[in-house]
């Protein structure tokens, strides 16, 4: 497990560090660990693993069973598909907004974004990161402050899915890659209708769902 940074508390250590192994992957949905072999691993005692775990149970990430350990809850049946259909909504009318305004910038950001994919490509983790981030960029790109900190309230289970996704396998990334390429020259172009077709094809594809209704 990689140790935060000593800036924080114990207890914010290991909530982050515990948190971000949830987020990855590294710590499956169903799993059962115990507050000793997290205080083992990050070479404290086991209270500040407690505070954490209990803050992780409030956040729904845990869900904590005296003397035995605490269960990472894996992701509900239809959670992808929820928070696909809410991508869906946000992106769609942010790649509106941007038709009507100068892309110059966001075209920018978004092919720094993809050469940054294609260096990350065989690292799943820091891929999926980089894959959440390409799509924030636009929607934050669009200005509209309360359709972005919507977006972020969506953030950490998206990481999780698409964390999921990668290690699903097998999972083409070239070909996902090649997907946000196409997504982004749509963005430049303005065509929103063909943007939100290709948006449909690219969450049903990496998340494997029959979005209904879009």
């Amino acid at each position: 497990m990689q140790l935060v940074s000593k800036t924080y508390s114990s207890a914010e250590q290991a909530y982050r560090a515990v948190k971000e192994r949830i987020l990855t992957g590294a710590l499956a949905g169903g799993e059962l660990i115990s507050e000793g072999e997290v205080a083992a691993e990050l070479g404290t005692s086991r209270t500040p693993v407690r505070e954490a775990f209990l803050r992780l149970e409030t956040e729904g990430w845990m869900r904590l069973y005296p003397k035995r350990g605490a269960l990472v809850v894996p992701i509900p049946p239809d959670e992808a598909e929820h928070v696909a259909h809410a991508r869906y909504v946000v992106e769609t009318a942010a790649v509106r907004a941007l038709a009507v305004t100068d892309r110059a910038g966001i075209d920018a950001a978004l092919r720094e974004s993809l050469a940054r994919q294609r260096e990350l490509a065989t690292d799943l983790d820091a891929f999926a990161l980089a894959d959440t981030d390409f799509h924030r960029a636009y929607v934050a790109a669009a200005g509209n402050p309360l359709l972005t900190g919507f977006y972020d309230s969506l953030r950490e289970r998206q990481r999780r899915m698409n964390s999921l996704a990668l290690r699903r396998g097998p999972l083409d990334v070239p070909r996902i890659i090649d997907q946000h390429a196409h997504l982004a020259a749509l963005i430049a172009d303005g065509d929103t209708a063909a943007f939100a077709t290709a948006l449909v094809e690219h969450l049903s594809g990496v998340h494997q769902l029959a979005l209904r209704g879009l």
